[in-house]
């Protein structure tokens, strides 16, 4: 209670810091058991997608804030899939999270999606330092990383992006990466909600 306002936020900003880095961690865990598993089960269910794209753009606002990125949502409403909510979600975190590591402070960080024919396509839109083509070609290998440095740093194992790759081609679809004129795109290509 005696703490003064510059100490409250001093300490408050150590301890966001720690959770964050201690979410980085088990989500690494949970990456190594399941690719250590090589065998990721799913629990189909029909998913709004839009909503869950959206509630999972919600939980990165206070990194977005802390990174300067400005979050720019362009999502049909409506979309559905046949999927696992869970594992979903871990794909786009995955995502989110890639481009808030390596978006050029004050840029915007776009989540676009819609129908395309018989697929939702989404994609995920970042500026930064375009990639190299031999380490696009290697960006969903198990333990790649882009950046050494950083993911030494961090903890990171280089494994979201292999296993985000895994669980959207069980779900059916495609997840590809392109990068020019200092932007990277992910995209992601679902078939549209079908109940088997």
């Amino acid at each position: 209670p005696d703490m003064s306002l510059a100490q409250r936020a001093k300490y408050s900003k150590i301890a966001l810091d720690k959770a964050q880095r201690l979410e980085e961690l088990i989500n690494e865990f949970f990456d190594i058991t399941r690719f250590s598993l090589q065998n990721i089960e799913l629990e189909m269910h029909e998913v709004d997608l839009s909503m869950l794209l959206r509630q999972v753009a919600d939980e990165f606002y206070p990194i977005f804030e802390e990174k300067e990125l400005r979050p720019i949502l362009e999502i049909q409403d409506g979309l559905r899939v046949y999927g696992d909510p869970d594992k979903l979600e871990r794909v786009f975190d995955n995502l989110l999270r890639n481009a808030c590591h390596y978006s050029t402070p004050g840029s915007v960080v776009r989540i676009s999606g819609g129908e395309e024919g018989d697929s939702i396509v989404l994609r995920f839109l970042n500026s930064g330092r375009t990639i190299p083509p031999e380490k696009l070609a290697r960006i969903f290998d198990q333990f790649f990383r882009l950046d050494s440095s950083r993911a030494t740093r961090t903890g990171g194992a280089g494994l979201g992006l292999a296993i985000a790759k895994e669980i959207v081609e069980l779900h059916g679809g495609t997840i590809t990466a392109r990068s020019a004129d200092q932007e990277v795109v992910f995209t992601v290509s679902l078939p549209c909600s079908g109940m088997p």
